[in-house]
């Protein structure tokens, strides 16, 4: 029987890196078989592919940041992977990323719940397989990284929900105020109301979004 594999990496040689990993560890009497992919777009395709033949995919690692697919919304490895969460609903889901800012970590967390979420700098090729398995068997894994990430969050008591995270790297990336209910589903005064408890918790109250997004660096949230 398949064990049906998706990698997602903007980089080839990072896909076949994984697959060379992957492909040490025991999967008893089931075979893997690799669904290489480097962008939201061929990927998203090569979902709906499955699901067109009635194939689970049991297992995905995705990178966080990758190119787009504008058609349909799906933005980065975390869209893809809230669309499998959807589409196939037994699939584990990994995440692999170079960000280590406590926001976009607590983000990805909140939103995906994936059973494993590596920084990409935790990786060797003498640990992967093993946690691999651990991960395949039924076990949740963040790697050194994730968890030192949450923890400064936690040391800077901030306990925010997605909502307040995804306003707060919206405007990070520029997007205005009055733009972010085309990015978030709530209504514009629930955003405001929001956005004022991020000011007061990081500025007490008075500032601009300029403000708001230079101090949350300073503090190390971004």
């Amino acid at each position: 029987m398949n064990y049906e594999i998706l990698i997602v990496d903007d980089l080839p040689i990072i896909v076949d890196g994984y697959i060379n990993l992957l492909s040490k560890t025991d999967f008893q009497e089931n075979k893997p078989n690799f669904i290489k992919s480097h962008n939201c777009e061929d990927a998203y395709n090569k979902i709906f592919l499955n699901l067109k033949r009635k194939v689970n995919i049991n297992l995905a690692l995705l990178e966080a940041s990758l190119p787009p697919y504008k058609e349909f919304n799906i933005n980065s490895g975390v869209d893809l992977a809230l669309l499998i969460r959807e589409k196939f609903t037994d699939c584990k889901i990994i995440i692999l990323t170079m960000h280590s800012e406590p926001l976009t970590v607590d983000r990805i967390i909140k939103k995906v719940e994936p059973e494993g979420f590596f920084s990409k700098n935790d990786i060797t090729s003498e640990s992967f397989p093993s946690i691999f398995k651990k991960i395949i068997d039924g076990n949740i894994y963040q790697s050194k990284t994730i968890i030192e990430s949450q923890r400064e969050l936690f040391k800077k008591n901030i306990n925010w929900d997605n909502y307040d995270n995804e306003i707060l790297i919206l405007i990070s990336q520029g997007v205005k105020t009055i733009n972010l209910p085309n990015y978030i589903p709530l209504s514009m005064s629930a955003i405001e109301k929001r956005k004022a408890n991020i000011k007061d918790q990081l500025l007490k109250g008075k500032g601009s979004d300029k403000d708001l997004v230079s101090k949350a660096k300073k503090i190390g949230l971004l």
